[in-house]
């Protein structure tokens, strides 16, 4: 369907200055696009960042807010990015009790997913997962019957491929 709503991301060059992020947001905002997931970070040269933003909207909506995007004075470029061109991971930090009955499913959680364990204590720990939002929320449905009390994470950060 040429309408159908479905998730778009966009990567924007942006100069590294004060204030651009709050005009990229404004945009969003005044056409009433929800931004699911925002990433923000320098690249390679300290005066240019790259913006991720992952949002759901029809492809004539996402078109609309990528012409306003570009109008902006600061920024450089506005591409969507497509899953089969591109690149995309998110992380997500867990923090999940452990105790005597779920410490030998965590363990075969961490082994299973490849997590990486960030901060181990007696009665606590810190997870790392890295992968597509897909095999991100596989983690936390998996681990969220074993105690998690806490999760912190990244939205999309993408690169085109060959980019």
């Amino acid at each position: 369907m040429k309408n159908e709503v479905k998730e778009h991301v966009i990567s924007m060059l942006v100069n590294n200055r004060p204030g651009v992020l709050a005009r990229v947001a404004g945009v969003f905002g005044r056409l009433g696009y929800n931004i699911e997931s925002l990433c923000v970070a320098e690249t390679i040269s300290p005066k240019v960042s790259r913006i991720t933003s992952v949002s759901k909207a029809d492809p004539a909506f996402t078109e609309k807010v990528k012409k306003q995007l570009n109008r902006l004075v600061d920024v450089i470029s506005v591409a969507e990015l497509e899953d089969d061109t591109s690149a995309k991971r998110e992380m997500m930090l867990i923090g999940i009790t452990i105790d005597e009955k779920n410490r030998p499913e965590l363990s075969r959680a961490i082994t299973m997913f490849g997590c990486t364990v960030i901060s181990m204590k007696d009665s606590y720990c810190i997870l790392q997962v890295v992968g597509n939002r897909g095999d991100v929320e596989t983690v936390l449905n998996f681990l969220t019957p074993l105690g998690v009390k806490d999760i912190a994470r990244t939205g999309a950060v993408a690169l085109e491929s060959g980019a």
